[in-house]
């Protein structure tokens, strides 16, 4: 069931509140956002009830959430939407759902950050206490996030393609420059550590030029921490990546930044394509997706020529 078939209204949640968790029903219910897999109602000024509409994997992230998320949110530095309640799949709704706490924040590919010593240090200490060695039972990636980057080469060689038949990118053998010695470098040879694995800006929150929250944590996986470090060509200001990489603890090898370049420019492709060609029939892509996709891929092929 997507969202074409099955309309959700407040109407809708309130009733699927009275129905599994009644202690809740009486809350203020409005709409938050609709994403890529999930609408996010807000439930009074605290919680919010998260129902897959968009994708059939959808299901499977929001029970990953509740499972996992809970144990990792405590040592975490910075607010996450840790999941509450269960909601079980019904008639009136055959898809589960979950009750989440509310994190306050603008979306950054909507309020990009602006301070950006303050956000580099902020993004390493998130990311420092997050990346621990997972259990073994811990989920693996989706999409071949956190698995070795040469694996997905077939995959970004497709992105690329499609990007530059559109024209949507100034010089596309840079961006296959940056991919290729990312692909050529070393595996990570450490233990599998926790990792976010879609830190994009649309799930990063920002207020008063920083960043204030990390949402959306459907693809928790265990693997190369690369594939969040990622995460600061894409989220911070020009000339801040490196000061993320000089606070994040322990200090990545040129091999671990070496992967952590490749998986950015797939990452910037993606949301080129979604942002820019729009990826019609997916409520999630945004033209607010591209931007920042832009700063990113500019930001990594300088810094291949420097």
């Amino acid at each position: 069931m997507t969202h074409a078939e099955i309309e959700i209204s407040a109407e809708l949640v309130r009733n699927l509140l009275r129905d599994q968790h009644p202690d809740l029903a009486d809350r203020p219910v409005w709409l938050g956002a609709r994403g890529w897999d999930n609408q996010l109602w807000r439930l009074g000024d605290d919680l919010a009830v998260r129902l897959p509409w968009a994708t059939q994997s959808a299901d499977a992230l929001l029970r990953k959430e509740h499972t996992w998320l809970p144990a990792l949110a405590p040592s975490l530095p910075l607010p996450v939407p840790v999941p509450q309640r269960l909601g079980e799949p019904s008639v009136r709704f055959p898809r589960p759902w979950i009750v989440t706490t509310w994190v306050p924040g603008e979306p950054a590919d909507r309020a990009p950050v602006t301070r950006a010593a303050e956000a580099a240090t902020t993004l390493a200490a998130f990311l420092t206490a997050l990346h621990q060695p997972a259990p073994e039972q811990a989920p693996a990636g989706r999409f071949g996030r956190g698995g070795s980057l040469a694996d997905c080469s077939e995959g970004f060689a497709t992105q690329l393609a499609s990007a530059t038949e559109l024209g949507l990118i100034p010089d596309p053998e840079a961006v296959r420059a940056v991919w290729d010695d990312a692909a050529a470098a070393p595996d990570w040879a450490g233990p599998a550590l926790w990792l976010h694995s879609d830190l994009h800006p649309a799930n990063i929150l920002t207020a008063d030029g920083t960043i204030c929250g990390v949402i959306d944590f459907g693809d928790l996986c265990a693997g190369d921490p690369a594939c969040d470090l990622a995460a600061a060509w894409a989220l911070l200001p020009d000339g801040a990546a490196d000061l993320f990489h000089a606070a994040y603890q322990p200090a990545p090898d040129a091999a671990t930044l070496r992967r952590a370049c490749g998986w950015a420019a797939g990452q910037a492709l993606s949301g080129i394509l979604i942002g820019d060609a729009g990826v019609h029939g997916r409520p999630g892509g945004k033209p607010t997706w591209g931007p920042p996709a832009h700063a990113a891929l500019r930001r990594l092929t300088e810094a291949a020529h420097r």
